[in-house]
């Protein structure tokens, strides 16, 4: 018997009572208007009964009747729900004391409430009821009441106390039974609960409610076989939310005896609470599949369990990264293996999951953390493991293959037993080359000194001292770099490395910056003559072959040597042509020089030596008296090329022609114009100098003075004390005698602001400051060079000016100076190095036109490295991303990826990843932030960036562990970029929103 068979029961009984009670009435009473009350009553009329008992109570003489009638009216007000009616009862119970329904009252209303459902209201009224007038039924129907009530109400020990006193009742004991069964069941104590459910003999209690029950006891007391006979004998007399919990039942039994293959189907037709399952259900199913090795069917289940912190979730992650290794997704096993290693609910899990985590990030890299980090906190956490050489094998090997050669070496000189004498020469070696690349020759020559100290592989040793010359090279240490090539030479392992096909190369180069042309000769001599030599290096080195022929004055050896040069089609063949019209004239031939220099004006017309070749072929002119061809080819120079340091020698040459010539009035006219547009230049202190001795010829000396008494930048008086002062000051220059020369210069410009050698002694001065790292100080006196116009140190002042600048990353400052050396370069490597600037430098202005202009121009530059190259390819790419021009972007990143290295790698990689989870090609895009995480983990701000990537790309491939761990990770590890974690949790938020329709362990709420 259920409790609604009970409720109906009582509720029969009650009417009973009331009509037996009413019959007595009937026929004792003749009020009419009494007796159609209570028929209206019997009838559920209660508004009407109500009306007419109020009637009858007022107008009766009968004292029982009058009491009877409040009574009912007092029932029908609490039947009618109407206000004030509990208050009415009690006023009938008050104003009648010797009625007989006054004992019966309180019962009557509280079992009017238990019956409706409104178990509250009908325990306010069973605590009224005077239990010592009542019968043995009456005492036990309010036991069971009072206890069922409770029990609705939610209060199991008071229902205990009550249902107890039943659970012996023929009619109540099994009812009773069943719920202190429940009760017990609820609580957990399943010995109590098993015992209650045994005593139950009501049949129809048994089949209605008990064989679920019984079943979920069976399986939480452990008996599995047990839970699934009654529950399987339950399935088909089971209302639909039953049958999903007695598959649950059924499944997770299976489960438990370890027959996986029986526990899958049951476990998937399990619906979950309100439709929802939760991370335990997951992990059944997926470890089910797991046992019987579905691994993807197992990932499936397991990557659903978000926000897990219990032994079950450390256990999932774990397999589930069992499983990712197992179909070979490392990068998904990486991250499984990390969350279990970070939960420490079972001790061998946690410590297997780190040795996999740390193994894991050594092989494939991590972006979460540095490897080394990962590595060094296995060693903290279990010192003496057995692993323990393994993981300081691989910390030492993940520094190295990180590219955190620093690190390396930092790690192996705190804990030299870590590693070889071998392995820190090799660390050191490649931290050295590192440096190099990125231009700190300083620093790269200390860290192969390091190398050196450790040699203990003499290939190492030998690449070491190479580079280690090299770097000195690049530091204009020129007698360092010789002795650094010589050593190289000497050690017998040379032979054995790559770097020894550039020995002779290299030497000859020391020999010639050192002016040792005779030295330089045979090492360039031997670049020419081999097979192997690249043809960039043969053509350079026939090049420098014959500028050492030259200097020598040795000019027919000089010129095969150019010829052989222009035929290579090398970088510098208009040099070679330049060169060897020069020496044609050396030896005499002035009709060949004059030819030589035609023919190069007409084959070479963007070469930066354009100018340069008019000056000598209007020189050469006029030395063969073709004064009319001289002075027209000095008019075109100026003309072309007004901004050349050629400018203002060609105007002074035109002036000293017409004064030889005797023609006064043109010398004066181009003289005074050489001043005038060229101040500050040595030209026009030389034009000042003869224009004096124009005005004397002339006689007109006193328009000589009052002209140079407005002059402001040249002194013409004191000149044998200006060329005494400078002559010392330079004589230590040339010496090498830096700290005495910087002296010299200081007191020679402090004496003659304008002297004149002021441009020559301000430019060796910020070369002596400039190579002694006194930046501030190079950068002022570079600048009065860069600001005199066009002269022989123009070019070289222009570029440290902007090399300063751009150091700084000063492009504010810098590109008016990059503009003038753009226009005025006559080194090709000059041009291109104002170009890439300028470049840069608008893209900081946000002027993204000028900026893929710039690069375009950097781009058809002949002979770039790829350095520039990617930059210049990066500066498109990042003006396309501002400018929404994502065609082009990709396209730019696509080709910077293959060049690039560094920090520009790193952002080319991500915005690979980027377009191609755009592209909806999201195993693609993951590869990529892969790449990213393994070779470029030095930038943590484009690995964080990639992970949101990865994030986005996992939740699209159905794996919503992937992704929310992911996000989880870059929350806690990249608090440093504000952006990038408010975009981590802007995704997690919508993937949790969107999880909880099917998971219910997970908080929305929880980030």
């Amino acid at each position: 018997m259920n409790r609604t068979s009970i409720t109906l029961l009582t509720l029969f009984l009650g009417v009973i009572f009331l009509c037996r009670s009413q019959e007595t009435q009937v026929y004792s009473n003749p009020n009419k208007t009494y007796q159609d009350a209570l028929a209206l009553y019997n009838n559920q009329q209660y508004q009407a009964a109500q009306a007419l008992f109020e009637k009858v109570r007022a107008t009766t003489d009968d004292g029982e009747t009058e009491a009877n009638s409040a009574y009912y009216a007092a029932n029908a007000a609490i039947r009618l729900n109407q206000r004030g009616a509990d208050r009415l009862m009690e006023e009938f119970v008050e104003n009648y004391p010797t009625s007989t329904k006054r004992n019966s009252a309180f019962m009557d209303v509280a079992d009017y409430y238990f019956e409706t459902g409104k178990y509250p209201y009908a325990l306010k009224w069973y605590k009224k009821v005077d239990k010592s007038a009542m019968s043995r039924k009456d005492e036990e129907r309010f036991n069971f009441n009072n206890g069922y009530a409770y029990y609705a109400a939610n209060k199991p020990k008071e229902a205990e106390r009550y249902l107890s006193k039943v659970s012996n009742s023929p009619k109540y004991g099994s009812q009773a039974k069943y719920y202190l069964g429940y009760i017990a069941y609820e609580q957990d104590d399943y010995d109590e609960a098993s015992a209650r459910f045994d005593q139950i003999t009501d049949q129809e209690v048994l089949n209605e409610k008990l064989s679920y029950y019984q079943a979920d006891l069976n399986f939480k007391l452990g008996n599995f076989k047990e839970a699934i006979a009654m529950a399987e004998k339950q399935l088909p007399k089971s209302d639909r939310r039953e049958v999903s919990e007695l598959h649950k039942i059924i499944g997770e039994s299976y489960f438990n005896l370890g027959q996986y293959d029986k526990a899958i189907p049951h476990l998937k037709q399990y619906r979950g609470k309100r439709g929802k399952w939760n991370n335990t259900d997951f992990y059944l199913l997926g470890y089910s599949y797991y046992k019987q090795g579905d691994y993807k069917s197992a990932i499936g289940q397991f990557n659903k369990i978000i926000n897990g912190s219990n032994a079950v979730a450390q256990n999932a992650y774990y397999h589930l990264a069992e499983c990712y290794m197992k179909l070979d997704k490392k990068p998904e096993a990486l991250n499984a293996f990390r969350n279990a290693s970070q939960m420490d609910f079972n001790a061998e899990i946690e410590k297997d999951a780190l040795l996999n985590y740390a193994r894991l990030s050594y092989e494939i890299g991590n972006a979460y953390e540095p490897v080394p980090q990962v590595m060094m906190a296995y060693l903290e956490k279990y010192p003496k493991d057995e692993h323990q050489a393994e993981i300081q094998d691989l910390l030492v090997d993940s520094y190295i293959t990180s590219k955190n050669f620093e690190g390396a070496m930092q790690l192996l000189e705190e804990n030299e037993s870590y590693a070889s004498k071998e392995t820190y020469q090799k660390v050191a070696f490649y931290r050295g080359v590192e440096l190099f690349i990125d231009g700190d020759y300083e620093q790269a020559l200390e860290r192969f000194s390091k190398s050196l100290k450790k040699a203990a592989d003499p290939v190492f040793e030998a690449r070491a001292q190479y580079w280690k010359a090299e770097s000195a090279y690049r530091l204009d240490r020129f007698e360092e770099a010789l002795d650094g090539f010589e050593r190289f030479a000497r050690n017998q392992a040379a032979k054995n490395t790559e770097e020894y096909n550039d020995l002779d190369y290299n030497l000859g180069y020391c020999h010639f910056k050192l002016k040792n042309y005779q030295k330089a000769l045979p090492y360039f001599r031997n670049v020419t003559n081999s097979a192997t030599v690249e043809q960039e290096k043969m053509a350079d080195s026939y090049v420098r072959l014959g500028d050492s022929h030259f200097v020598s004055s040795n000019y027919s050896q000089a010129i095969a040597a150019y010829d052989e040069a222009a035929k290579m089609n090398g970088p510098e063949r208009d040099y070679a042509a330049f060169q060897k019209a020069l020496s044609l004239g050396f030896l005499g031939k002035n009709a060949a020089k004059i030819d030589g220099f035609k023919q190069f004006l007409q084959r070479y017309p963007k070469s930066s030596l354009q100018d340069d070749a008019l000056f000598e072929l209007a020189n050469t002119y006029i030395k063969i008296d073709n004064e009319a061809m001289g002075l027209q080819t000095y008019d075109r120079l100026i003309a072309q090329f007004g901004g050349s340091r050629f400018a203002p020698r060609a105007m002074l040459r035109q002036g000293l022609v017409h004064y030889n010539a005797n023609r006064g009035e043109e010398a004066l006219k181009k003289l005074r114009q050489v001043v005038k547009q060229y101040p500050e230049t040595q030209e026009a202190k030389q034009a000042v100098g003869t224009a004096k001795l124009v005005y004397v010829d002339l006689g007109r000396v006193n328009e000589y003075a009052a002209w140079v008494r407005d002059l402001d930048f040249v002194e013409v008086t004191d000149a044998e004390l200006d060329n005494a002062s400078f002559e010392s000051a330079d004589r230590k220059y040339l010496e090498g005698n830096k700290d005495a020369a910087i002296k010299g210069y200081e007191q020679y410009l402090g004496q003659f602001p304008n002297g004149i050698h002021s441009l020559r002694a301000n430019f060796n001065l910020a070369q002596l400051y400039f190579s002694k790292g006194q930046k501030d100080k190079a950068l002022e006196r570079f600048k009065i060079v860069a600001d005199s116009g066009g002269g022989e140190y123009t070019e070289q002042a222009l570029t440290r000016v902007c090399e300063i600048y751009v150091g700084r990353k000063d492009y504010q400052s810098a590109l008016p100076y990059l503009e003038q050396l753009e226009r005025t370069a006559e080194i090709d490597q000059n041009r291109t190095f104002a170009q890439s600037n300028l470049m840069k430098g608008y893209y900081g202005q946000k002027d993204y036109d000028k900026t893929i202009a710039y690069a375009e121009k950097v781009l058809s530059a002949p002979n770039i490295d790829n350095r520039i190259k990617s930059d210049a390819q990066i500066m498109i790419a990042r003006s396309a991303i501002e400018t929404g021009n994502e065609e082009l972007a990709e396209t730019a990143f696509s080709t910077v990826k293959k060049i690039a290295s560094g920090e520009t790698a790193a952002e080319a990689w991500y915005y690979d990843a980027y377009f191609k989870n755009k592209n909806q090609d999201f195993e693609a895009s993951n590869a990529s932030v892969q790449k990213l995480a393994k070779d470029y983990s030095g930038y943590k701000e484009w690995g964080g960036k990639g992970l949101i990537i990865m994030a986005k790309n996992y939740y699209q491939l159905g794996d919503a562990f992937q992704a929310t761990y992911i996000l989880e990770s870059v929350i806690e590890n990249f608090s440093e970029y504000d952006e990038i974690v408010a975009e981590a949790q802007g995704e997690l938020s919508v993937i949790k929103s969107k999880e909880t329709e099917r998971n219910s362990s997970i908080d929305p709420n929880e980030n």
